[in-house]
């Protein structure tokens, strides 16, 4: 639960790391990277605290994708409420680490 409040707080900040320098939102910046890596570890982790309750290995792919969506876009709501913008970009990058989770997860065993 420790890592969840980290993971917020670190991913939930005002402006994307560089765009004040960069001129604005880029394919490749730090701050796609950082979406990648988190995008991808929510769904780990989502996914094997659902595997921990019992949940079928589907189920658990299936929940663990949508917590992994519903925080990847409640991140780019925030954004675009505090006065950012929302970007696309960052959420293809959030689903590029939700979908290579997913194919390490589906290599482990059962």
């Amino acid at each position: 639960m420790r890592g969840m409040v980290l993971l917020f707080t670190l991913h939930f900040g005002g402006m994307h790391a560089g765009d004040e320098h960069s001129g604005g939102d880029r394919w490749l910046s730090s701050d796609k990277t950082k979406h990648f890596f988190t995008a991808a570890f929510v769904q780990s982790i989502s996914f094997t605290g659902l595997r921990t309750t019992g949940l079928s290995r589907t189920g658990s792919f299936i929940g663990a994708s949508a917590i992994t969506s519903v925080i990847s876009v409640g991140k780019e709501i925030h954004d675009r409420s505090s006065g950012g913008a929302a970007s696309v970009k960052d959420l293809t990058w959030d689903a590029a680490g939700l979908a290579a989770a997913t194919a390490l997860l589906r290599r482990t065993e059962r």
